[in-house]
């Protein structure tokens, strides 16, 4: 079995037990202080905080599971354990998201009164245990799990914003309203987020090339290596944060050189494109009938039709 290569952006597990201990205990003085004060931003914000201590405190035992080494039936480990951890993350998100946005509809058919200085106080208690939060996740290794971690604290801070805002308009104007609206604008700046998280962990699962990789130029690059013909069945994708993989078909003139040469393309991939994890199938170039990777990008390009036209 091959050794162990953990993700250098691994979730750190002591940087979410210690945010999962602060978030929970915080949101328990959020809820008895959202039904004291009738304040729905208080609560939605509570209730954000009880949420995002259950995705903490998966996101830990994410970040734990991650770091199992591999075994015969999981060769790669559970270093994909990070990816569920920020896809469930952002699923309750949006969860939060319509709830709140339900909550606020119905405040603003049916305003109800609110202890504006009560909710000033708590909530700038909320911001400042959100921040220290927001401080020890930033500390620790970033990974899609600790960003659907971070994403789900500047959740929660935002939302002490919308308190301490909603408290002082309602304290100083007495105007109601304010509290459900700006639980709706948090909403909305918290779905942009999940959002782009979401579609970030998605194109991981379903083998994306990584962002900063350009496939095309990839495959050229290895093209032109000295005692390189063609390369193809080029494949490159992430198996977790930080940690990517390649598998090609090279077409080589001198077999024999064939040792000198995989040490090349290795250190290549790894210093110019941070891909560590490469399995390359060495072929003689004798007998084969090449194409340059531009004509077999162009062929692609070119509907079925005209291609049985031009034969």
């Amino acid at each position: 079995m091959p050794p162990h290569t953990p993700s250098r952006q691994n979730g750190n597990t002591g940087a979410l037990l210690w945010s999962l201990i602060l978030t929970l205990g915080f949101a328990a003085i959020e809820v008895i202080g959202g039904i004291l004060s009738g304040s729905l931003a208080l609560l939605g914000d509570a209730g954000h905080m009880a949420t995002d201590s259950l995705a903490l405190g998966f996101g830990a035992l994410a970040a734990w599971l991650s770091r199992y080494p591999p075994t015969m039936r999981h060769s790669y480990g559970l270093q994909r354990f990070e990816l569920l951890g920020g896809l469930l993350n952002a699923l309750f998100m949006l969860g939060v998201v319509a709830w709140l946005a339900y909550e606020a509809v119905q405040r603003l058919a049916a305003p109800q009164p609110v202890a504006g200085g009560a909710v000033m106080i708590v909530a700038a208690v909320g911001l400042g245990v959100n921040l220290l939060v927001l401080r020890i996740l930033h500390r620790g290794a970033q990974s899609f799990n600790t960003r659907g971690a971070i994403l789900h604290v500047l959740g929660d801070l935002l939302g002490s914003v919308a308190a301490l805002t909603s408290g002082a308009v309602v304290f100083f104007t007495g105007w109601n309203p304010i509290d459900p609206l700006l639980s709706l604008v948090i909403g909305v700046l918290i779905l942009g987020s999940t959002g782009k998280l979401l579609l970030e962990v998605l194109h991981v699962f379903l083998e994306g090339v990584p962002p900063h990789v350009d496939l095309a130029e990839v495959g050229r690059t290895l093209a032109e290596l000295e005692g390189v013909e063609e390369v193809h069945d080029l494949h490159i994708w992430t198996l977790a944060s930080g940690s990517h993989a390649l598998s090609a078909h090279i077409y080589i003139r001198d077999m024999g050189r064939w040792p000198q040469l995989l040490a090349t393309i290795q250190n290549l991939l790894r210093h110019d494109y941070e891909i560590t994890h490469t399995t390359i199938q060495p072929e003689p170039a004798a007998a084969v009938t090449f194409k340059s990777l531009s004509d077999v990008v162009r062929e692609l390009k070119t509907p079925r039709r005209d291609r049985h036209r031009s034969r």
